[in-house]
């Protein structure tokens, strides 16, 4: 699995796309594109880059929420790829509705969904138990004093993502984690049980 990351135009408030490819860039690979952005200006970031001989740069796009930094420029990334379209939420683009604990092929991986509220009630994470990779999206995974009040489902959330075996984890905004990131998803999940946990 290769992941690349994509930031779009830097004058433009957004999140931080992922492009997954196989190691190969094999025709039965499936290059998926997760999360959009605000606008269309990683289109050219994707152009740019190898993904296969006679394969569609991008032939399928997930959607980890339905937030506008994450989906804004779902329309350009239809228009120029035509991707197929998975997405918990409903974005009324004619996607696959994800229901959380399906596979996706990734690039030349299967990956779980996992369905996580608490940044949102749609948000999804993907993980990749080969590469032990998790895409959170906007799921907070990096919280570091106790504080606040949690939901009893977000925290159950998080023991569910403590429980898998994660070495990196490539997030909606910040630089991807690239070691020992299970340590900080521990480190978090205790945090949240010394706060407060609403019903």
């Amino acid at each position: 699995m290769k992941v690349i990351s994509l930031r779009g135009s830097p004058d433009i408030y957004s999140c931080r796309a992922y492009l997954v490819l196989g190691d190969w860039n094999r025709i039965e690979d499936v290059n998926t594109l997760i999360d959009v952005g605000t606008d269309g200006s990683i289109i050219g970031e994707i152009e740019a880059i190898s993904t296969g001989i006679g394969k569609r740069a991008v032939e399928q796009v997930i959607i980890t929420h339905n937030h506008f930094d994450h989906v804004g420029g779902i329309d350009a990334i239809i228009k120029r790829f035509k991707p197929h379209i998975f997405s918990y939420g409903d974005l009324g683009r004619g996607e696959s509705r994800l229901r959380g604990w399906e596979t996706l092929r990734m690039g030349d991986r299967d990956c779980q969904v996992f369905h996580t509220p608490g940044h949102s009630s749609d948000s999804i994470c993907l993980y990749s138990p080969e590469e032990k990779a998790l895409f959170p999206g906007d799921t907070p995974l990096r919280i570091l004093t106790p504080g606040g009040t949690y939901s009893r489902e977000f925290l159950s959330c998080l023991q569910k993502l403590a429980s898998l075996n994660i070495q990196s984890v490539y997030p909606g905004h910040d630089d991807p984690i690239l070691t020992d990131a299970h340590s900080m998803i521990l480190h978090t999940l205790s945090v949240v049980r010394k706060s407060q946990i609403s019903p």
